[in-house]
């Protein structure tokens, strides 16, 4: 598990207890994104830990990170600023809504990359407020791969005038059909060091809300893409909205079609088909 992981999440999870919430240092009043960019300079890519990686999310082990991967890297930036007292919501209880993935080029084995980060476009929601965490990762001067995370705090929205989410395209799903374990989401946080509690045990889920623990959202996209990482070209754009979550063990269902510039794909409930994810490849 990354050292950061643990004092991070118990940071994180100040701000949802009542009481504690109301101290100095931990109390959110700020009504704006902080204007500033994180940094994490010079990150090795690491066979063992992208072979880690790859076994839990079921890409192939390869000579270059999975299309995803700098994500997991880019992790602690997101939480080092959601963590900050100037942050304006708490990151326990935000919502990961959306998720867009562009790789310019794949990134080897043994590569150094360097990841900003930057808050931006609060905006309202037609179930709140949203805005994006905008990562941007370079190999020395080269732009090699960028990410923009969709959050959502949940409250009043414009339901006239706010932003609806990202639009994609609803498929059938006809393709197989995978098991997910009930310690999944404790495997994919020691592997990415999102230990959020909504994604280890029925208890701490419970104690967020939850009839009991989830997949992580960004796992579910990793597992989509290594189904399709064969005909996905090098340069590509990956984008996912988020939709009902999966519950702690159970099955999904992958679907994907061809379409003029990649594939739409989809992660559904296999009994009832409503949808867990919704995607789309666009070749660059």
């Amino acid at each position: 598990m990354p050292d950061f992981a643990l004092p991070v999440m118990l940071k994180a999870a100040l701000p949802a207890v009542p009481g504690v919430n109301q101290l100095p240092g931990v109390k959110k009043t700020a009504t704006d994104l902080p204007d500033v960019t994180l940094e994490r300079n010079d990150v090795l890519v690491e066979r063992a830990a992208v072979d880690r990686y790859a076994s839990v999310c079921g890409f192939p082990v390869r000579d270059v990170a999975p299309v995803p991967y700098l994500h997991m890297l880019a992790f602690p930036l997101h939480m080092q600023l959601m963590t900050d007292a100037k942050f304006p919501f708490p990151a326990i209880g935000s919502v990961h809504l959306e998720n867009s993935i562009t790789q310019h080029r794949p990134v080897a084995i043994g590569e150094t990359v360097s990841l900003s980060l930057v808050a931006a476009n609060l905006r309202a929601s037609t179930k709140g407020r949203a805005w994006d965490m905008n990562v941007t990762g370079v190999v020395g001067d080269e732009v090699v791969w960028e990410s923009t995370s969709t959050y959502l705090r949940i409250g009043k929205g414009d339901k006239e005038n706010g932003d609806a989410g990202l639009q994609l395209q609803s498929i059938y799903a006809k393709g197989p059909v995978w098991s997910v374990p009930d310690n999944m989401g404790r495997v994919y946080g020691a592997v990415s060091g999102d230990r959020n509690p909504i994604h280890l045990y029925p208890l701490t889920a419970k104690a967020l809300g939850f009839p009991r623990h989830i997949a992580h959202g960004m796992w579910s996209k990793a597992r989509c893409i290594a189904a399709l990482e064969n005909r996905l070209p090098d340069a590509v754009n990956v984008s996912v909205a988020f939709k009902k979550p999966i519950f702690l063990p159970g099955k999904v269902q992958f679907g994907a079609e061809r379409n003029e510039s990649g594939y739409d794909f989809t992660l559904v409930n296999p009994k009832s088909g409503a949808p867990h994810l919704l995607g789309r490849t666009t070749a660059l």
